[in-house]
């Protein structure tokens, strides 16, 4: 069979050149879920070709999806450590960004404050966990308790089990004062150095403990009670 010579140009060129330029002339959205995959990791190695290997991290991914880690990709025969962290990195990136423009981005309490508006009249006392991604934007703002605040009433695994499943970097915490007074108690600084430190155990760091009522609010990090 006659090659004519663009298709033996075709033939001679790189997987991952043919890919990009695929992405460059139809974009990113006209490639598989494996040739997206292959233009991450490049190339394969002797034994694992790009698309065999390809084809074997989207099935992980396939059960694994954006919870997937570097340990799950290690298992994979021809997958090493850079082409895990690339995938990881690339997901990651990809987690970060999307509705970026749709995140509210938290760096002062006042920022906060709008999502305790809803409990600065209760009657009670309802906390509040925010949780937040590496660049201090909002991942989800939760109600975890109601009830007196002490450390009988709330516990490290009732504020970071949340947290952990939202890969959150950091949380900031809110609470209200039914009596209107917003200094902090003897139980409000010791309950948030309590979680402060399993925050530090865990990675996951507690920026603030905002108490609000309908009069203020305290900033018991701005005040420097932890």
């Amino acid at each position: 069979m006659k090659i004519e010579p663009d298709d033996r140009l075709i033939r001679e060129t790189p997987e991952i050149d043919r890919l990009r330029e695929r992405i460059r002339s139809r974009g990113a959205s006209a490639l598989s879920d494996n040739e997206l995959v292959a233009a991450i990791i490049g190339r394969g190695i002797k034994g694992h070709d790009v698309t065999s290997l390809s084809a074997e991290i989207c099935n992980c991914l396939g059960k694994k999806g954006l919870q997937i880690s570097c340990e799950d990709l290690l298992k994979i025969p021809g997958v090493g450590e850079a082409k895990a962290c690339q995938i990881i990195a690339a997901f990651e990136l990809t987690i970060r960004y999307q509705n970026r423009s749709f995140r509210q981005k938290i760096t002062t309490p006042e920022a906060a404050l709008p999502y305790a508006e809803d409990i600065r009249s209760e009657r009670q006392e309802h906390v509040i966990c925010i949780t937040l991604n590496g660049a201090h934007e909002l991942i989800k703002s939760r109600m975890i308790t109601k009830g007196i605040l002490n450390q009988s009433q709330i516990h490290p695994r009732e504020v970071f089990a949340d947290a952990i499943c939202d890969r959150a970097a950091s949380i900031i915490l809110m609470h209200n004062h039914p009596s209107g007074n917003v200094t902090p108690s003897s139980d409000d600084i010791a309950v948030t150095k309590k979680l402060a430190e399993a925050g530090d155990l865990l990675g996951i760091r507690v920026i603030d403990h905002i108490i609000v009522s309908e009069k203020g609010f305290c900033s018991l990090h701005g005040e420097g009670y932890f």
